[in-house]
């Protein structure tokens, strides 16, 4: 049947999951052939959930598994993923909403568990684009669940529990902050609870009662600070859920922390929210981990205890927690009402450095999520989400520059969009020197958007209530004009001069080397961003003129239990392809001295795979445009030398902002989230226009030591409405190539009307004729490196410093 009928008249192809099983059914592992290969159907991911690494002699060592829950239009079934697979994963190229097509699996019981057992996937291949098999299906929970005829009485493979029963619960698939699973509870009430109020300890008398051996009496206590979730598993655990939260909680008397631990997390954490009383029995008292950060708590003036904590445990002994409703809350109790330290945008500059204080404005800006590693964690690897957002309060000209970490609200983080009434609690001032003041999250701080405020204390507050007549006081047009989402954006800007780092440790970028470059190309994971310093030397230069970005081409990329991918393999195979069109094309020189092939004494993997290359999305008006294109004397033959030479100068539909539109408010607000662990029918519905690349510069940067290249982006500033431009130290230069990339704009910056698209006065032509100055000039470059997914690694220069710019160690 013709592909483009409608789903009512869809008739599914014979069940290829129905047939594979029955493949296994008479032996352990199957191998298709290249001939089942081509005939067999593809099947869809619908969702890829991640869990603590289960040790097995038998696999090698991972820090997480992942199971993959698949379907083929008829049957759906989840398969435990070979960690060898596991790349696939962390490139985000096996990918839920994509078709897949499974070479190697095999089925395996579990010795220890009777009707339990589960197919596992080997070998497969990625198809890129969006699934051509989910397009008919609309309900995947109404497919009926796969299983062996001798395991039709197992209810585990019917739990959302991973497929290795050691395990009690999935992560989420990005970071460890967020809630995942049905075993979190939504909400727990007590509608009539039954209080004995007549005996309760104050917080202040729990010090002695810690020195004593008699049980504590009942606590009566508000909460009035909620940190993140805290995930401390170890591939070694044997704790089922190893969580922990603090709330802070407060008395007529004072402010101890809470501690709510292990199997108790799941079960409360979602229901106790900053406000809710709670009646607290059969706790226990402990001495406080002293290293931990803690809320600034100052406005409530009274006393703070910081000695001991509050423990909550589900065993020795198990602690009943009782959720007061607000209308039981009687006022001869005494409990602190929650108060708050909303700070004015204007007031910012005039904070100390990590001073605390409560936020809120109007979102112009919201950055795409980005991760970052861990550092100093001693577990398996970890790591943070965050991303960038500006907020107007109309009290400055300038918005509010907020670094979002993820905190454990999955539903407001991931949905931030401008136009939002957005409040943060409990951010942390930076003061930088040279850029303006921004503010961090802390483990406290919570998050709330429109849609989120109905039932929060901070709503009287003065400060609040102020911003709201504000911001209906604005025309919705007019501040749709100053909105975009998503690119590229860090913040703060480099400061005028390097400061090399005195320990591994350190904040400040680190400096490497280009074989260690080459490292950080081949373990970057998805949306993960790193910065480094490299000492170089600039051989080439071209400007890529605006141009509209191509959709992706339909490919497969493969994935063998045998094979290993890597970033670098990608991409060293997109540079074969690259000279490979050379050869075939024979452009003019300008074009071909622009990006070059790899010399033939390097080294490729048999599982190189074919790309499109970057040349094929760069406009055709540069080619032979000698006013666009500059290289250094030398270079020539330098690249016959070279023993590697990495192309990431091209930008990705991902590294540019967009305009926000409120019609196209749910695709984008997805473009600039991390990509969901499970695929809805909304993830296929709205697709966002072929977007338009600004122009750019690629620069081909050469080692130091002259052995390696890599081709890097400069897309300089041009506009002061940019989100980057916020914070821009703006000092006048000539604009000539090493001045733009030693300031990161072009001088004067354009102003912006209507259209954010107009150009900067300065003519690119002009600036490439600069160039000059460029050659054998020994340079300090910092990169912004960036996984967007798939073979997409994005690599822009932040900043360029000349030595006399550098300062000695």
């Amino acid at each position: 049947m013709d592909a483009t009928s409608s789903t009512s008249t869809y008739i599914p192809p014979p069940s290829f999951l129905r047939r594979t099983l029955d493949h296994l059914s008479t032996k352990r592992c199957h191998k298709f052939t290249e001939e089942e290969s081509q005939t067999a159907n593809s099947v869809a991911v619908i969702a890829l959930q991640r869990y603590l690494w289960e040790q097995s002699a038998s696999q090698p060592c991972q820090s997480y598994n992942y199971d993959v829950t698949i379907t083929d239009g008829v049957w759906r079934t989840k398969c435990s993923l070979h960690p060898s697979l596991n790349h696939l994963v962390h490139s985000n190229t096996l990918k839920t909403g994509s078709d897949v097509i499974i070479e190697q699996c095999s089925f395996v019981y579990d010795e220890r568990r009777l009707f339990h057992g589960y197919i596992s996937i080997e070998g497969l291949r990625c198809c890129t684009g969006k699934s051509l098999l989910l397009s008919h299906i609309r309900d995947v929970s109404s497919l009926p669940v796969l299983v062996k005829s001798d395991l039709e009485r197992s209810t585990l493979l019917q739990r959302d529990v991973p497929l290795l029963l050691s395990r009690k619960h999935y992560l989420p698939l990005w970071n460890n902050e967020f809630q995942e699973g049905d075993v979190w509870a939504s909400s727990i009430s007590s509608s009539n609870p039954v209080l004995d109020v007549s005996r309760v300890a104050l917080i202040m008398n729990l010090d002695s009662a810690f020195r004593s051996t008699c049980k504590p009496l009942p606590l009566l206590v508000r909460i009035i600070h909620k940190s993140r979730l805290r995930y401390y598993g170890k591939i070694d655990t044997k704790i089922d859920f190893p969580y922990q939260a603090y709330f802070e909680v407060a008395d007529q008397s004072g402010i101890m922390s809470l501690v709510l631990w292990n199997e108790l997390c799941p079960r409360f954490y979602n229901s106790l929210h900053v406000g809710t009383v709670l009646y607290l029995q059969d706790y226990a008292l402990k001495k406080s981990y002293c290293s931990r950060s803690r809320p600034q708590m100052d406005q409530y003036r009274i006393k703070i205890f910081t000695s001991i904590e509050i423990c909550l445990n589900a065993r020795n002994p198990t602690s009943i927690v009782t959720l007061v409703p607000l209308k039981h809350v009687a006022p001869q109790w005494l409990l602190p009402d929650v108060s708050y330290r909303f700070t004015t945008r204007s007031a910012i500059t005039t904070l100390p450095n990590n001073y605390a204080c409560d936020v809120m404005g109007l979102v112009t800006f919201v950055g795409r999520v980005e991760r970052i590693k861990s550092t100093g964690n001693t577990g398996p690897e970890k790591y943070w989400s965050y991303r960038w957002v500006h907020a107007v309060d109309g009290t400055s000209e300038h918005p509010f520059i907020l670094e979002l970490f993820a905190s454990s609200q999955p539903e407001i983080f991931g949905n931030i969009c401008p136009m939002n009434f957005l409040v943060c609690t409990q951010m942390r001032v930076r003061q930088v020197e040279g850029s303006l003041p921004y503010l961090t999250s802390s483990c406290e701080t919570e998050i709330f958007i429109t849609g989120y405020h109905q039932s929060q204390a901070y709503k009287k507050d003065p400060t609040v209530q102020r911003l709201i007549q504000w911001t209906k006081a604005q025309k919705d047009s007019l501040v749709l004009r100053k909105t975009a989402v998503g690119g590229h954006y860090c913040y703060p800007h480099a400061p005028r001069t390097f400061n090399p780092p005195v320990a591994v440790t350190s904040e400040q970028v680190p400096i490497v080397s280009l074989s260690d470059l080459k490292k950080e190309f081949e373990t970057l994971q998805y949306r993960e961003h790193k910065k480094v310093a490299i000492q170089c030397q600039i051989v080439a230069v071209r400007y890529v003129e605006k141009s509209s970005m191509s959709p992706p081409q339909e490919k497969e990329v493969a994935g063998m239990v045998t094979g290993e991918q890597t970033v670098s393999e990608v991409h060293d195979a997109n540079d074969e392809n690259v000279s490979a069109q050379r050869k075939r094309t024979k452009k003019t020189r300008n074009l071909e001295d622009s990006v070059n092939s790899v010399p033939a004494k390097r080294a490729h993997t048999e599982d190189e795979i074919d790309s499109q290359s970057e040349e094929q999305n760069l406009p055709s008006q540069n080619e032979g445009s000698s006013a666009l294109y500059w290289e250094s004397s030398a270079w020539a033959g330098q690249r016959q030398e070279v023993s590697a030479y990495w192309h990431h100068g091209a930008l990705h539909e991902g590294s540019f902002t967009r305009n926000f539109d409120m019609d196209n408010q749910n695709a984008l607000v997805r473009w600039c989230d991390l990509h969901p662990m499970r695929w809805t029918p909304e993830h296929s519905g709205d697709s966002l226009a072929t977007a338009v690349c600004p122009g750019y510069y690629q620069v081909t940067i050469l080692g130091i030591n002259k052995e390696m290249a890599v081709d890097a982006a400069f897309l300089p500033i041009v506009h002061s409405k940019e989100p980057r431009a916020v914070g821009l130290p703006q000092g006048r230069h000539d604009n000539t190539m090493l001045s733009c990339l030693s300031s990161g704009f072009l001088c004067p910056l354009a102003e912006v009307t209507s259209d954010r698209g107009v150009a900067s006065q300065q003519k690119p032509e002009d600036i490439v004729a600069t160039t000059g100055e460029l050659e054998d000039t020994h340079l300090v470059c910092v990169l912004d490196i960036c996984h967007l997914g798939g073979e997409e690694v994005e690599v822009l220069i932040s900043k360029v410093y000349k030595l006399t710019e550098v300062t000695h160690a």
